[in-house]
């Protein structure tokens, strides 16, 4: 397949050529309009307890969870005044009338309770729901921001109206990472760059990766707006797109660019040149895009879209970085010729020597592979300690920096008003059993609620209840519930709703048997629970796939069984120094100064699964490239030793050259202002690192020398198996790609390059 690959590529450069640049610029046209096409939310599983409930409160009861909160602070310092309470009722009555806007109370239409007043009596809340899905929410959020602005500049000083609530927090990171995105693309391009002419030695041979990069980020941006076609797709998934778009399609032509100019250094001809590099680097690249690409679709199992929508952002264009590094690329080089050495910077290109620093550091570690494996993996268990003490949550306002607006709104919330109260969380009890009196089983019921330990009181149409007995009656405040038929109680908690203790309330209170058919409990505590059941239910099968798939793919193109149970094996130990990292820096809190974010005490239940499947795929990535020298040089000469060697010293500076480029993307983007996007540039970065370093340099080196020839070892049947279906392209030195040959065709300079 290669093969013939390589002479399409060759006989056909300028059509593939034209081709390309016709499909970049559809790329560009279509992929410009992706950010209106994402949604900012996609943490909850949709089909969990907690998000029926939370979709039967609002369309039966008309209680559902404010989407926007207006914060309305009092400039004399008291919102009881009655210029400030007009002045509120007349806020809330004109959002309340926006079309969109399904409901908007605050504390002067709704009788003044203590819970929408702040403790201090300066500052008091309109509480304002939407209809419509994410994208009416955004819109008709847009238009309650304009009345704010209008309420501000009106009211001459006597209030100030800031906009939170779980809407306006995403809204704001959408924003926020738009800005992000730029900034990263203005850091990674430029460093990109210079690290790129200083592996080469040359400008033009450095450009060439830094153009497949560029096309690879066209490409899935207008792969993603396909996929929205379809699903929904989350807006943190564009960070994903540009990170690995930039730094996979630079690995991956770094690689073909290189090979391409060993082979004329051979003395191969031009179309001999691309034919080898093609079936070697090319074979590689198409294979080692698989792995990754394997590695992301283990995302698709779980039913949150927002690790889903980093499954088909990867995907796409990991498929967009192949497709140009090993059809696109080729065809350029086959049109440069050795013209792809020119404008060199100094005077001559880097030489990777047969004895260089590579080779030596390999001999070093297979002299003493015990000492090396053994300390190398205790660095990297030690470093992985602080993931036992991990403590898992969801994301809120305080991913934002502290200025921002929605912020700033929901730490004065924290700070001045109940918390409890504004958090308290409804039960939708459906479906009325055969009782005799339903007050009766009603009022049964929520008594044994509020004995719940974690749980202060209980609010139903039949009073209150705390600690198991009815401590009010029926008042204004229970009109709000159904009396008869289906209903709803409210629950106060008295423990944080993001805590271990409030995930034990849930448990509990799920577990007490209703006199209803149905009892969905909802609330932020509830979506804890059940985000984590969705994801770390599926997380064994996520593993096997992945596991499984790498297994066969390398297989298939080694022929062994030991080499893919090895890779699977130091792959999952490379990333235990990073999600020790995770924990210790951004959930502990370790360096948040120097970062600039804001530590909670938890960690996002979806970020270590999405790393962990990102991660995972670019370190088999390294992998497949170091293996497939090493094996080029075993099948040459049968020396295991010696091919590690070679192997490690024709790649090693590559590889590293390689992570250097792909952290610097990473890295990038850990200058984000969003925490989580923080981390997760920070930790991918590291993830590359460690695993381009240490692993690759020392342990691949100490695994390989302990095995032995035992490495390329296969069962006698599996062995026949892969003569049969293995993917295997040998390299002749007489290239038989060379046998019709049109000099014509040659594009080698009359004049050396």
């Amino acid at each position: 397949m290669f093969t013939r690959l390589s002479e399409l590529t060759f006989t056909r450069r300028r059509l593939v050529l034209v081709v390309t640049v016709v499909a970049v610029a559809l790329a560009a046209a279509v992929g410009s309009g992706v950010f209106g096409r994402l949604s900012g939310g996609g943490f909850d599983d949709p089909d969990a307890e907690a998000i029926r409930a939370a979709e039967v409160l609002d369309e039966r009861f008309d209680a559902g969870s404010p989407d926007l909160v207006l914060l309305v602070d009092a400039a004399g310092g008291d919102v009881d005044a009655d210029a400030v309470a007009a002045a509120g009722v007349a806020l809330t009555e004109e959002v309340g009338g926006l079309d969109g806007v399904g409901r908007a109370i605050s504390y002067w239409t709704a009788g003044r309770p203590p819970s929408l007043r702040s403790g201090t009596g300066d500052g008091a809340l309109v509480l304002v729901r939407l209809d419509g899905d994410e994208d009416a929410q955004d819109a008709s959020a847009e238009h309650v921001a304009e009345v704010v602005e209008r309420a501000n500049a009106d009211a001459d000083g006597l209030i100030d109206v800031g906009v939170g609530g779980p809407t306006q927090v995403f809204t704001e990171v959408s924003e926020t990472i738009e800005g992000d995105l730029a900034r990263a693309e203005s850091i990674a391009v430029p460093i990109t760059l210079v690290l790129l002419v200083v592996v080469f030695g040359g400008l033009v041979a450095a450009l060439l990766p830094l153009a497949v990069g560029m096309v690879a980020v066209f490409g899935g941006f207008a792969v993603l707006v396909g996929v929205t076609m379809f699903t929904d797709v989350s807006v943190f998934s564009i960070n994903l797109i540009t990170a690995m778009g930039l730094g996979l399609a630079i690995d991956y032509s770094l690689f073909i660019v290189n090979r391409f100019r060993e082979e004329l250094d051979a003395g191969h001809e031009v179309r001999d040149a691309i034919s080898r590099t093609v079936r070697t680097a090319g074979r590689t690249v198409a294979f080692s895009g698989v792995t990754v690409a394997v590695s992301l679709a283990a995302l698709l199992v779980f039913p949150l879209y927002f690790l889903r929508s980093f499954a088909w952002a990867g995907i796409g264009v990991v498929a967009v970085a192949v497709l140009t590094s090993t059809v696109a690329l080729p065809a350029l080089l086959a049109v440069l010729g050795h013209r792809v050495d020119r404008l060199r910077i100094g005077h001559r290109r880097p030489v990777v020597s047969a004895d260089g620093f590579w080779s030596r550091t390999a001999h070093a570690v297979m002299a003493r592979p015990w000492p090396f494996a053994l300390g190398v993996t205790l660095v990297l268990v030690v470093a992985g300690l602080p993931f036992f003490g991990v403590q898992w949550g969801l994301p809120d306002d305080r991913v934002l920096p502290e200025d921002a607006p929605a912020r700033v709104v929901s730490d004065e919330l924290r700070a001045d008003f109940d918390a409890g109260e504004q958090d308290a969380f409804g039960v939708a009890l459906l479906g009325p059993g055969a009782a005799t009196d339903a007050a009766d089983g009603l009022a049964a019921y929520a008594a044994l609620v509020s004995r719940v330990d974690g749980v202060a009181r209980v609010d139903s149409a039949v009073g209150h209840h705390a600690g198991g007995e009815l401590v009010a009656g029926p008042d204004a405040t229970t009109l709000r519930f159904p009396a008869e038929g289906d209903t709803w109680i409210s629950v106060v908690a008295s423990v944080e709703d993001i805590s271990p203790e409030a995930e034990a309330m849930i448990a509990d209170i799920r577990s007490i048997d209703a006199p209803y058919d149905e009892a969905l409990v909802g609330g932020t505590s509830a979506e804890l629970v059940d985000s984590k059941a969705a994801i770390f239910g599926l997380v064994p099968w996520a593993a096997l796939l992945i596991a499984a798939s790498t297994f066969v793919l390398l297989f298939l193109m080694f022929g062994s069984v030991v080499v893919p149970a090895k890779a699977i094996v130091l792959n999952l130990l490379s990333l235990t120094a990073t999600f020790g990292a995770i924990v210790w820096v951004f959930q502990e809190g370790h360096g948040a100064g120097l970062l600039d974010f804001t530590p909670t005490g938890l960690t996002d239940t979806s970020m270590p699964i999405l790393m962990f499947c990102i991660a995972f795929g670019l370190s088999m990535d390294y992998e497949v490239f170091l293996l497939s020298r090493i094996k080029e040089e075993y099948d040459r000469t049968g020396d295991n030793t010696a091919s590690v060697a070679t192997g490690l010293q024709r790649t090693g500076r590559l590889v590293t050259a390689a992570a250097a480029l792909l952290s610097v993307t990473f890295i990038a983007f850990g200058t984000s202002e969003i925490t989580f996007i923080k981390m997760f540039g920070v930790g991918l970065a590291m993830a590359i690192l460690v695993d381009a370093s240490l692993v690759r340099a020392l342990l691949v080196p100490a695994f390989m020398r302990l095995a032995g020839d035992a490495n390329w070892w296969a069962p006698a049947a599996l062995r026949r198996l892969h003569d049969r279906i293995g993917i295997s392209e040998h390299v002749e030195l007489d290239d038989p790609a060379a046998a019709d040959r049109d000099p014509a065709d040659d594009d080698r300079p009359s004049v050396p390059a």
